[in-house]
């Protein structure tokens, strides 16, 4: 190792020169308001502990959580240094290195492995190398991580996704129910507007936006046109704003063609990077065997509000605005996303060739759960014809129907219908 590569690991790991200084440095790299995450991690003996997800939606922070808890080090690796790059190009040879530089260390932390030219390789290197120790990686859920990663290291990792901040996370704990009911009131209505991206919400002012603003600029700018070569950006933000202004739509890759002077193949493979870079996902149909169905376009939801809202429709308050539907369904659908097991459970929308359509149905561990998103108050419990038409179809067990003013339970057909405020849908979830 050159002098110069030995320095960027010192610096980046002073433990290295008094181990007992490990744990103080560790709990350091952790926020003092720290919150928690639904994703806890479990190292593993020779194994990879991958956590992917969008820039700044607290993957270091869950890694340097993760690994704090060990008594014995951690070797650092910022896989963006350039140095570092170079010292991770063979799997022998660094794991040489660290014989010689930190031969007691429990394990690495590779911190944004995206970076790493032939990342999947090096870490499956690594691995069949049985070194004894235990490995964690973040990293964007890139083309240059994931799609390299996805072979190399099936039955290697462990892989978790980690999105932005979800009502389950930040609810209060131990509070009289009627408090609890206020404050995750407040919470859901904090996240319609301005999103769960750590920096933003623990941001209580006017900065929010404009953190919002480097988050985007910084996936347009830096992940879209470094990591990604996209030679026409300005194409990219536009296709990212029309987008936002169709959230919950069906996607007409054709129209977005026309409207950004792009092909249709083109729209299709920047809306795979939004996808990869965990900004947007798309929606496919449930097909469940019924003749009736529709099984062609894909719907288009935001995984973060604050970025949609951002994009498209800015962040005045509900009351003045005409979008408040699709921003509660968008928000739905991220609540959604962060319930379920990303390999085991699937999310759809249905909807009928007679025009029948329901929101949401979820495939949760072999269960099929509908749900409806009405944004307005109810007075009294009332479900739509099409709901009528899926329950009639699917006998599912359970239908919920979010809205913002009835808490009340009926049954229809045998099915469950359980209207429920959206603030309290992760609790509902979290039973099934």
């Amino acid at each position: 190792m050159d002098i110069n590569t030995y320095r960027v690991i010192l610096r980046l790991n002073p433990w290295l020169e008094m181990e007992s200084a490990w744990l103080d440095h560790a709990r350091d790299q952790v926020p003092a308001r720290y919150i928690n995450r639904m994703v806890r991690p479990e190292l593993h003996m020779d194994m990879v502990t991958l956590i992917i997800g969008p820039r700044q939606a607290g993957k270091s922070t869950l890694a340097w959580k993760t690994v704090s808890k060990s008594s014995r080090p951690f070797v650092f690796i910022n896989c963006e240094e350039h140095l570092l790059k170079k010292l991770c190009s063979s799997p022998a040879l660094f794991l040489d290195e660290m014989e010689k530089l930190a031969p007691g260390s429990e394990g690495f932390f590779f911190e944004e492995a995206q970076h790493l030219a032939e990342a999947g390789l090096f870490l499956k290197g690594l691995v069949d190398l049985k070194p004894g120790r235990k490995i964690i990686v973040t990293g964007s859920s890139s083309y240059h991580l994931r799609a390299r990663t996805r072979e190399s290291l099936a039955g290697r990792a462990v892989r978790h996704v980690l999105l932005p901040f979800g009502v389950s996370e930040l609810g209060p704990e131990n509070a009289p129910e009627t408090v609890s009911r206020m404050k995750l009131r407040k919470i859901w209505n904090e996240l319609l507007l301005f999103g769960g991206y750590p920096e933003v919400y623990l941001t209580r002012d006017e900065d929010r936006e404009s953190i919002l603003s480097r988050l985007v600029e910084a996936l347009i700018l830096r992940d879209a046109s470094d990591l990604f070569m996209i030679k026409n950006p300005a194409a990219f933000r536009k296709l990212m704003e029309l987008a936002a202004s169709q959230a919950g739509n069906l996607v007409n890759y054709s129209k977005l063609s026309e409207n950004t002077g792009i092909s249709v193949n083109t729209v299709i493979q920047y809306f795979g990077i939004l996808e990869e870079s965990h900004i947007i996902r798309q929606l496919s149909p449930f097909a469940g065997g019924k003749r009736a169905e529709i099984t062609s376009r894909p719907k288009i939801y935001f995984l973060d509000n604050g970025i949609r809202n951002y994009l498209f429709g800015g962040f005045q308050t509900l009351d003045h605005r005409a979008d408040s539907g699709a921003l509660t369904e968008n928000l739905v659908f991220t609540e959604l996303c962060k319930s379920i097991r990303p390999l085991a459970d699937k999310i759809y929308y249905w909807r009928s060739k007679s025009g029948a359509e329901v929101d949401f149905v979820l495939e949760k561990q072999s269960r099929i759960v509908g749900v409806e998103v009405k944004s307005g108050s109810l007075t009294k419990p009332k479900i739509s014809r099409s709901l009528r038409s899926f329950i009639a179809a699917y006998h599912p067990e359970i239908v919920y129907l979010v809205n913002s003013s009835l808490d009340h339970s009926m049954d229809v057909d045998g099915t469950e219908v359980r209207f429920i405020p959206p603030y309290l849908l992760h609790e509902h979830l979290a039973r099934l």
